[in-house]
């Protein structure tokens, strides 16, 4: 039975195209995890379940319209001064349909954050010190009261060009759509043109519901250890799954 219900909801007219809704992350499973084979002569993490959780936890945004990378890139103006393109949009999918629409989050496409709001932090540096971007969601997400959303990128399964800035949102009383600054991968892309195609999963959501906590430290007996690390020590296979692992459920 499902007790607990995350509404997304957009524009009529972005709805009824029923392009690129939210997903469940359990339909995005990557292919090279699907191929895995695991068995007591050849365990893999195919058969590790907190990474399995992993990977089908919460539901996926997926990008609402083509984006064009040109990631410090050097182009020249009209003056023949030199500057770094960072990010610009192809345009919509099918641009045409949309211009009718009013007061949808998908004005550009995109939004921009400077640098100085994140001043200090090690994204600037990965990002190559060029301003951040922001993808315009044009979902507004709904949680029952006293649950909180955490967005993170899809989780050992994100895009290795760019990643979300992670956060938590009150989504249970915030009443506009989210927005998702993102950093471009400059460790492994210090220069980038390239496409983030329209419907590409990039934001995991992650629902919890608040609660208070106090942190408790204390020592654990050696037997203790001893006995809890026999146990699992044996030659048995999904030890974790059998007796520990509980399923979760995400529709």
């Amino acid at each position: 039975m499902f007790d607990k219900e995350i509404e997304f909801s957009a524009h009529e007219d972005y709805f009824a195209l029923k392009e690129d809704y939210p997903i469940p992350t359990k339909l995005n499973i990557p292919e090279w995890y699907k191929k895995l084979d695991h068995t007591i002569f050849n365990k893999t993490v195919k058969g590790c379940m907190p990474f399995l959780d992993s990977l089908t936890l919460g539901y996926l945004l997926k990008m609402p319209q083509d984006f064009h990378i040109r990631h410090n890139v050097i182009n020249k103006n009209e003056k023949g001064e030199e500057f770094k393109d960072s990010f610009q949009t192809f345009g919509l999918h099918d641009q045409s349909q949309f211009l009718h629409i009013k007061n949808v989050n998908l004005n550009s496409g995109f939004d921009t954050h400077s640098l100085k709001q994140v001043e200090g932090s090690p994204f600037i540096e990965k990002n190559k010190n060029l301003p951040f971007y922001k993808i315009l969601n044009p979902w507004k997400i709904k949680t029952p009261k006293g649950y909180s959303c955490l967005f993170v990128s899809p989780l050992n399964n994100s895009d290795d060009r760019f990643s979300i800035i992670p956060a938590i949102v009150d989504t249970d009383v915030f009443p506009n759509e989210i927005n998702f600054p993102i950093i471009i991968n400059g460790d492994k892309y210090p220069i980038l043109e390239d496409t983030i195609k329209k419907g590409t999963p990039y934001v995991q959501i992650i629902p919890f519901k608040r609660d208070s906590w106090k942190i408790v430290i204390k020592p654990r007996k050696q037997k203790e250890i001893q006995n809890s690390r026999l146990f699992y020590g044996l030659k048995i296979i999904n030890v974790y799954k059998d007796k520990y692992w509980n399923k979760k459920s995400w529709k």
